[in-house]
């Protein structure tokens, strides 16, 4: 593969993607999905790369040196590198994302681990071609009771593939599996759950919400006080503005609302944390059964409670009717007439010290992006009125399409109209199993924020 002149030297800096555009031409018929050494317009070694002339991207760098083929060997090699990396960084590296993609210099693969079974994605026809050998050097290293296939995803079309779904070694998966993480169990269903069955991109980013967890019991009146037993002798107990002593554990705690939940990992997470309350709202009523199972699992029902709905729509009507409270009781101030022809919806005019958005990618491509600020400050400018004063949103994107500094000006321009004032707390990117090659800005996709939320 002999590459332009022209082009612009991103694979001598460290880019693994080659265009069509940047290919001059080809010193012999490739082998669609085969191994070729690319070069330079002089003829300058550069990198090895499989090749797909049906692709525009053409070529994907898998490594630096020469290499003539993609064998067991080749992956035992990448697959133990990956797994010393996650053996450094993750606490729990039987639960993890073992490989992905060009950040672990295997361009299309994806593997993630759930104990002793193995969730394979694959995207590429370089990759689909040495689906045998990257079986067998998982079965090697891992001694996996199951690998299973899940790539169905729409992107293989672009590659001339299409989506698979699978056992490719072992048992096939009879339900869902039981994973740890920060210390919980959470339910994850490998065939039928989005993506490859669960988004480890978010560990790191779920333990951070532990600070916000606590310290609310004041707000309520609520303090800790010595308390005098009838035999002279005293306790530290909490007390409330009655002076009557609050038996409930979680006095402290937050009011937490989840949107877009998913599994219930930020719930559970909230929950452990010592939330008071959490309300899990998803759309899916598979999903919430997979939260509701969750949270059981951890002995955390009594402080939840399941919502299926639209979060757009739930989001809004929860709003409108903290709004016509509002309005309602300053018209009562004043003594003037209260206008009640407007009625509130059951259940509408809530609010909470903690306001989780975590919504799917709301961007595919760059011509969606002007549609997903729109989605993104809509939900933000909704979820952000109904927090508390002085309370948290915490929100996320995991649209690439959607750069870092334009989620966080959508962001700031839902406070502007929503009349609040932003405290950056906390800005964050995937997890430490989802390492991100310098200079690759396709692989900084996540953005989580947390916000103190005040009124201006």
């Amino acid at each position: 593969m002999i590459l332009t002149k022209t082009r612009k030297k991103r694979l001598e800096a460290g880019h693994p993607w080659i265009f069509k555009n940047e290919v001059e031409r080809f010193d012999g018929e490739p082998e669609p999905g085969g191994i070729v050494a690319v070069t330079d317009h002089r003829g300058k070694f550069l990198a090895s790369a499989y090749a797909n002339p049906a692709s525009q991207m053409i070529g994907r760098v898998v490594s630096r040196g020469q290499l003539e083929r993609m064998d067991k060997a080749f992956f035992l090699e990448r697959f133990r590198t990956c797994l010393e990396v996650r053996e450094r960084f993750v606490d729990d590296p039987r639960y993890c994302r073992i490989a992905y993609g060009e950040a672990d210099f295997l361009p299309g693969l994806t593997v993630d681990r759930f104990g002793d079974t193995l969730v394979v994605q694959i995207v590429t026809l370089g990759m689909d071609r040495v689906r045998e050998p990257i079986v067998e050097a998982l079965v090697e290293l891992f001694a996996p009771r199951t690998i299973y296939e899940r790539s169905d995803v729409g992107i293989r079309a672009l590659e001339g593939l299409e989506e698979r779904t699978g056992t490719l070694y072992g048992e096939a998966p009879s339900g869902p599996i039981v994973i740890r993480e920060n210390g919980l169990e959470i339910e994850v269903d490998v065939v039928n759950g989005q993506k490859t069955g669960y988004f480890f991109d978010q560990r790191e980013n779920r333990a951070a919400i532990r600070p916000l967890m606590t310290g609310w019991g004041r707000r309520s009146g609520i303090a800790v006080r010595e308390l005098t037993e009838a035999d002279g002798t005293t306790r530290s107990a909490p007390v409330n503005a009655n002076g009557k002593e609050v038996t409930f554990p979680y006095w402290d705690g937050a009011t937490v609302l989840e949107c877009f939940s998913h599994t219930g990992s930020f719930t559970l997470h909230a929950c452990k944390y010592g939330a008071k309350k959490v309300t899990c709202l998803d759309i899916s009523e598979h999903a919430i059964e997979t939260a509701r199972r969750n949270v059981e699992r951890n002995a955390f029902s009594e402080r939840v409670e399941f919502v299926v709905a639209n979060a757009f729509d739930y989001l809004r009507e929860q709003a409108k009717g903290l709004e016509e409270r509002a309005a309602r009781a300053k018209a009562g101030e004043a003594g003037t007439k209260v206008d009640t022809s407007k009625p509130i919806a059951a259940g509408a005019g809530r609010s909470w010290d903690v306001v989780i958005l975590d919504p799917p990618a709301f961007a595919k491509n760059r011509g969606a992006v002007e549609g997903a600020c729109r989605g993104y400050k809509d939900i933000n400018l909704h979820g952000m009125k109904l927090v508390n004063e002085g309370g948290y949103l915490v929100t996320a994107s995991c649209s690439y399409h959607v750069r870092p500094d334009v989620f966080l000006e959508t962001i700031r321009a839902a406070a502007d109209d929503a009349g609040k004032t932003l405290r950056l707390v906390e800005f964050r990117g995937a997890g430490k199993d989802h390492p991100q090659l310098l200079g690759v800005d396709e692989g900084n996709y996540l953005k989580f924020a947390i916000f103190e939320v005040r009124s201006r």
